[in-house]
């Protein structure tokens, strides 16, 4: 059987930086710091006061209020940024077979919002008779795939992938293999989050996974530099149509990519920790490269995983040690979470977006905050000075998670 070939025809963003593609892919490249004190909740009882929130969103700009009550906000993140890919895309919904189109998205933790809403905050104060009826709809994780399937009237494959940070790159994976055997024309896929919360910052801060730098939190994410004491908490949505190649060329798409592999792999060593020689995160990246049977010395560009964690960021860099050697001097890297914060879930969708933009633009995103680097990090050009030009034909994005998850997408720049 001859497998499809799997294109990006649309996306969406909703970060820290910008509540769509365009603004998202400027403050990136102009390095700005999307890290601000929280609004969203009062933090006098939380170790991190801090996180990277969205700006200006209001989800009335894209739902009714009728609508809106019946979603969790990770449900909202998530329709934002796919309306955004649709209109990118330039599908005509009418024209479509939507028996033959899907939706699979990744979440890490799913509707904790409603969860404390509704819980903490209503039932303990007016007890568990008084729940809001769209609780359990709100809460559970597959209604953010059971809602954007509903409003848009895609009768194929729908439900939601959940592997804590690698969970918007499995999602992805999924419909790139579906898309592949042909069981599908288009797929609506990436990923979204909504932590920034009390139960969310306190219990990653019982966890001490969070950075606490209160009183120098502009440079709290900082990826591969001395200092670094936790992630940095982000929120938002990365979304994508995948499109199998010949329907995408039948109604004359335009194309930003092409994926060529991907690689899904487990640590099988902690809860938490990664590998501490990064093994499971070079399996993901060797496999998502010999898929897309390709060289080692054609990757031009990895987008890192590079949470600004002590342990995760050595781990990765060993990863890639291992596998690439000395060609991984010659590899444009970045961290793009040392700007949006950790999107959790969401995260290895929008910083797919930036890969695939580097590529398109010839042009690396910086890595900021790296005030000076970890000598166990090696000396390789982490955009560290800004952003850095260059053409390349190949990109990796790395996604790895509690649980001992990894993943790594490849990514080509398209060619007819």
């Amino acid at each position: 059987m001859e497998l499809k070939r799997v294109v990006i025809t649309g996306m969406g963003a909703l970060t820290p930086l910008g509540n769509n593609v365009s603004d998202f892919w400027h403050n990136l490249l102009s390095g700005k710091n999307g890290v601000n004190s929280i609004t969203h909740f009062d933090t006098t009882h939380s170790k991190t006061k801090f996180a990277c929130e969205l700006k200006n969103f209001d989800i009335l700009e894209y739902l009714s209020v009728k609508d809106a009550r019946k979603m969790d906000e990770c449900s909202h993140y998530a329709y934002a940024a796919a309306k955004e890919a649709l209109a990118d895309s330039l599908l005509d919904l009418d024209s479509i077979n939507r028996d033959r189109a899907g939706v699979i998205l990744g979440t890490g933790i799913g509707g904790v919002t409603s969860t404390t809403k509704d819980i903490v905050e209503d039932a303990l104060v007016e007890g568990v008779s008084r729940l809001s009826p769209f609780f359990l709809i709100k809460t559970l994780s597959n209604m953010i795939a059971g809602n954007l399937s509903i409003l848009l009237g895609f009768r194929g494959t729908s439900y939601v992938t959940s592997a804590a940070c690698t969970s918007a790159a499995c999602a992805m994976a999924d419909a790139y293999h579906l898309l592949q055997l042909g069981k599908a024309d288009l797929i609506l896929t990436g990923g979204t989050e909504a932590g920034i919360i009390p139960i969310g910052i306190n219990g990653f801060n019982a966890m001490h996974a969070l950075s606490t730098r209160n009183d120098d939190f502009k440079t709290a994410s900082r990826p591969f530099s001395l200092g670094r004491d936790g992630f940095v908490m982000g929120e938002g949505a990365g979304i994508f149509i995948l499109e199998e190649l010949e329907h995408a060329r039948a109604r004359g798409a335009h194309i930003y990519a092409e994926i060529k592999g991907v690689g899904l792999t487990s640590d099988a060593y902690h809860i938490t920790s990664p590998h501490p020689d990064g093994y499971g995160a070079m399996m993901a990246m060797k496999n998502a490269i010999d898929e897309g049977g390709i060289s080692l010395e054609e990757v031009g560009h990895i987008n890192l995983h590079g949470t600004s964690t002590p342990i995760g960021d050595i781990a990765e860099c060993k990863a890639i040690m291992s596998l690439f050697k000395n060609q991984a001097d010659k590899i444009v890297f970045t961290a793009p979470k040392s700007m949006t914060g950790h999107l959790l879930g969401a995260a290895a969708a929008v910083e797919s977006i930036a890969t695939i933009l580097a590529m398109r633009d010839g042009i690396v995103p910086p890595t900021i905050n790296m005030i000076e680097r970890d000598p166990d990090i090696p000396d390789w050009n982490f955009c560290a000075n800004g952003p850095v030009r260059k053409e390349f034909q190949y990109a990796l994005n790395n996604a790895f998670g509690f649980g001992g998850h990894n993943a790594s997408i490849l990514f080509k720049k398209f060619e007819s």
